[in-house]
């Protein structure tokens, strides 16, 4: 069944509540079997604690298996403490061999022990192969189930295979060549098989350029090499070409979506911290090292104002526009750290080089300063009756401006030159320097021209 719409997805969970409510065990497998994976899940998720004791009578370990990958790590750390140990023991051997390494990985040693211990042998070696794998890693996220076929078998020989080894599979839409070492060398994919002859030989079908990767390669090169080739899947090898695993495109979505999320901390600064499962004290904690280090930074903004004392003394008007200074300058350099890192993590940064980039983010500082040069000199005089503090807080602004963007494009270069991450060239930090620095060029102008000013 595909998918149902809301409302029809909510009349047909009000049928299977009913019968679970009712006990009637034939009419909610029918039912509930039918439904989308993503459907099942949701269907789970919304059933009061009481009531899943009967959906795990119901379901066969197998059946519940689909449903315990598709729950978040919390939930599944809820649900496996309901679970009888034997049906748990037997679902594992159901799941997916990286799905239950991402899980084991979540919980304490001794019970991941447990777990390894109560599943069958050949099911818990591969669980623990993926484990010794570094975190973050090509090892750790591939699958071990996959097909692997032999250069000399003919076409009539692997779909028998198919029909055998499919069913366990993770994905059949690529079968791996390897040899008698279990070394990669090819790969077919099923429409060349299915539309071949039934006679003809697998290596007169296979493509002997195959993109790989390697065990200890980053998760994230990973995702970037399987969307760059446009693949369903990428074959994982050892440093001798020994096919161990595949990297299947819905864990590259799940690293994407993990990789965006650490960015978007630390270009946040709450790295950690946006997780909404999180306590208040976990998301002060770990947020407050860079709100304390900020704070150190505001000091340094307010030393920068404390230099400029008489000044602001002297001519009070020039206080006004202190926070449209800050705001601005921070907003431009946050703007321009955002277009560099994004660059940067697609690799358009690398295809149009530092030069052209920097360029770029110059070249719109500069027009931006300049309009609002121009917007401030027509409304400051009306407003404050003086062309000169127009001109001082006007030619200010276009040149923070235009240094704020520099700044928030050399920044993430820089750090990345340095093997960092850009991102934690964090939105608040390029605000406050770009802060400082406005505020160091707006009074520094209006100290040289304090003579002109009206007092």
């Amino acid at each position: 069944m595909n998918r149902l719409n809301e409302e029809a997805r909510e009349k047909y969970f009000d049928q299977i509540f009913q019968s679970l409510k009712n006990k009637e065990k034939d009419t909610f497998l029918e039912l509930f079997l039918e439904l989308h994976p993503t459907d099942q899940v949701e269907l789970f998720e919304a059933l009061y604690k009481d009531k899943r004791p009967m959906f795990y009578e119901y379901l066969s370990a197998s059946e519940f298996a689909e449903i315990f990958q598709g729950l978040d790590v919390d939930e599944q750390k809820e649900v496996i403490l309901e679970l009888d140990k034997s049906y748990a023991a037997e679902m594992f051997n159901h799941m997916q061999s990286d799905d239950i390494a991402d899980f084991l990985g979540e919980i304490n040693e001794p019970h991941a022990k447990d777990i390894l211990n109560a599943m069958d042998k050949e099911e818990a070696d591969e669980v623990i192969e993926l484990l010794s794998y570094p975190e973050e890693s090509a090892g750790a996220l591939m699958t071990k189930e996959f097909i692997s076929i032999k250069a000399t078998d003919n076409v009539s020989s692997v779909m028998e295979h198919l029909r055998k080894a499919g069913p366990e599979a993770e994905t059949v839409y690529y079968l791996y060549v390897v040899d008698n070492k279990d070394k990669l060398v090819g790969v077919v994919s099923l429409r060349d098989i299915i539309v071949a002859p039934l006679t003809e030989t697998v290596e007169n079908l296979m493509s002997t350029q195959v993109v790989s990767v390697e065990a200890h390669t980053d998760q994230e090169e990973v995702a970037e090499l399987i969307k760059d080739y446009d693949l369903l899947a990428a074959p994982v090898v050892t440093t001798t070409n020994e096919l161990i695993g595949i990297v299947t495109v819905d864990d590259v979505m799940d690293v994407l979506e993990e990789e965006t999320t650490e960015d978007f901390d630390d270009f946040t600064a709450a790295k950690g911290a946006t997780d909404v499962n999180i306590s208040s004290f976990s998301a002060a904690k770990k947020r407050s090292p860079w709100i304390i280090m900020l704070m150190f930074f505001g000091l340094i903004t307010a030393g920068v104002i404390g230099q400029f004392e008489e000044t602001l003394e002297e001519i009070v008007i020039l206080a006004v526009f202190i926070p449209l200074i800050m705001d601005s300058a921070g907003n431009t350099g946050t703007q321009s750290l955002a277009v560099m890192v994004r660059s940067l993590a697609t690799g358009s940064f690398e295809r149009k080089g530092l030069v052209h980039t920097i360029k770029r983010e110059f070249g719109t500082g500069l027009m931006l300063g300049l309009i609002c040069a121009i917007v401030l000199m027509i409304v400051v005089p009306f407003l404050y009756q003086s062309y000169m503090l127009a001109f001082i807080v006007g030619i200010s602004l276009f040149l923070t401006l235009s240094i704020a963007t520099i700044i928030g494009a050399v920044v993430p270069v820089i750090i990345t030159k340095l093997k960092l991450d850009p991102a934690i060239a964090s939105g608040p930090f390029i605000t406050t320097v770009n802060d400082i620095l406005g505020l160091l060029i707006y009074f520094s102008i209006a100290t040289a021209l304090i003579d002109y000013l009206p007092t």
